[in-house]
């Protein structure tokens, strides 16, 4: 790398608003042919970084200097334009468009005052060729995964003179081969001198893929560092301002569980989602960890036990009793709820307030005709807010307001209003911070001690080990064996989790 001269350079980036400071003089800079994480908790200033950089919105304060030159962008056009693109996590790509129209949109070649698609197609394949991927430019966008999406929008991208590449937490719902196709992807660009920003909350990722480290805290910059210098447990501190909240260890339930002695048993499970047999049992005050590729069956699994998809077949026992949990109202009578991996479409409401997210669940479990009073609500809210440290503390502020880790926290707070039995996490602790997820891992492990079983389902195989009591493995809906958590470690399990050969449990 050219320690001379970046190629993109932010200094005294300033920015506010109202009586906010978001960023506060923060330099900032990459240099050609690297991979840069910008690291921070939620609210430190990563986004607001992210888009002085791109154009998004102009600093109060500050100069932005791209290949030795200063510049101005008035919006993200011009930052496009000048040679800097980004790839959001949510695609912003137009599914019913083929992939050529999407990669050449707004520059499609013409002939006689026409779209002339074959030439687009060609120049789309040669671009798509260029990128080492095989795709049929014809081919709708909307029929790939989502990690072929993300490839077609990086392939936009260096359909223009490409100088930096922002991906903002590209790998979230990536499984293991497609984020390694990604990787290779990336270190390609990376060779041909383009500078990346890689946001991520997946430590390992930035650790395996990124060459330089800036943190922020509080809108201030704390620090810029080589990854190969920088211990991750430093990192942790650096984001934190303060020695990391370690995952609070606790006494752990390891033997085998049997159907006899556990709270939630289900047998031959199986459903049109995709469950195929699946026995599952969950101890009082234990916590199970759900672990298996993109895919596998994960979240099929939990929304079949909780009520919310209903199962084809298989018996479902509650303390030796069975039931029949079709409907989320069933499961919620008898102790079980599930929380969703999405908070937005099926968790929060975010225009509504932080009690009033808070109390739905109880509110539904009272019925229409018994209305919660608006004193009961703001004391409910305020109790929870108290004591999951929801912050901000005012319960009138709209949910969509608060971070990610705060968001689930109102969340669990609503499904703990109503003393369930038995909890579903679905990725509880996807897209927060170091800080916030230490916090959720805590919160599960102290439920649990308090005589709940969990149900916890994470990607990152470390947090399942770390939180689970026993592990369960899901492949193509089955589940293939169950294994004491203090058996393993993270790469024997991930070894299990890729081995195609398993018997089934």
């Amino acid at each position: 790398m050219d320690e001379a001269r970046p190629l993109v350079e932010l200094t005294g980036t300033t920015v506010r608003f109202g009586a906010t400071v978001a960023l506060d003089h923060v330099d900032f800079r990459m240099f050609p042919g690297e991979v840069h994480s910008l690291m921070g908790e939620n609210g430190a200033g990563k986004s607001t970084l992210i888009k002085a950089l791109t154009g998004a919105l102009t600093p109060d304060a500050g100069t932005l200097i791209l290949d030795g030159e200063a510049r101005a962008f008035h919006g993200p056009h011009d930052a496009q334009e000048a040679g800097i693109s980004t790839v959001y996590q949510e695609i912003d790509l137009l599914p019913n468009l083929s992939i050529a129209e999407n990669i050449l949109l707004g520059r499609e070649p013409r002939r006689l005052g026409m779209i002339d698609g074959r030439a687009m197609r060609e120049r789309a394949r040669v671009i798509l060729h260029d990128l080492g991927l095989d795709l049929d430019p014809a081919a709708p966008l909307g029929t790939h995964s989502l990690a072929v999406q993300q490839l077609v929008a990086i392939a936009r991208a260096i359909s223009r003179d490409l100088k930096v590449l922002v991906l903002d937490e590209p790998t979230s719902s990536l499984d293991l081969d497609e984020v390694a196709e990604l990787f290779r992807v990336i270190r390609d660009l990376k060779e041909r001198g383009v500078a990346i920003l890689f946001v991520s909350h997946f430590l390992d990722q930035v650790y395996e893929i990124c060459d330089r480290i800036t943190v922020l805290r509080d809108g201030a910059l704390v620090g810029e560092y080589l990854t190969t210098e920088l211990l991750r447990i430093d990192l942790v501190q650096k984001m934190l301002g303060r020695e990391a909240s370690f995952f609070k260890a606790r006494e752990r339930v390891e033997e085998a569980i049997g159907s006899e002695v556990a709270f939630l048993s289900a047998r031959d499970l199986s459903s049109g989602a995709g469950i195929v047999g699946a026995n599952v049992d969950v101890a009082e005050g234990e916590v199970l960890g759900l672990a298996g590729l993109l895919g596998s069956g994960r979240t099929e699994l939990a929304r079949a036990l909780t009520g919310v998809d209903r199962p084809d077949a298989g018996i479902i026992r509650i303390e030796g009793e069975a039931h029949a949990l079709d409907t989320p109202r069933q499961a919620l009578s008898l102790g079980v709820v599930y929380s969703s991996e999405n908070r937005r479409s099926e968790g929060l409401v975010g225009d509504m307030s932080i009690a009033e997210n808070i109390a739905l669940a109880l509110q539904a479990q009272r019925g229409a005709l018994r209305p919660l009073s608006a004193t009961k609500v703001r004391e409910l809210a305020t109790s929870w807010v108290e004591a999951l440290d929801i912050r901000p503390a005012d319960v009138d502020v709209p949910v969509r307001n608060l971070s990610g880790g705060n968001q689930q926290k109102v969340m669990l707070a609503r499904l703990l209003a109503i003393s369930p039995r038995f909890i579903v996490l679905d990725e509880p602790t996807r897209g927060i911070d170091v800080g916030a997820k230490v916090e959720i891992q805590n919160l599960v492990g102290e439920m649990a001690d308090n005589g709940l079983s969990v149900v916890f389902i994470s990607a990152e195989l470390e947090e399942v080990l770390r939180v689970g009591d026993r592990v369960a493995i899901l492949r193509d809906g089955h589940i293939v064996e169950t294994v004491a958590s203090a058996d393993v470690d993270v790469d024997s399990l991930m070894a299990l989790v890729a081995r195609p050969d398993l018997p089934e449990a």
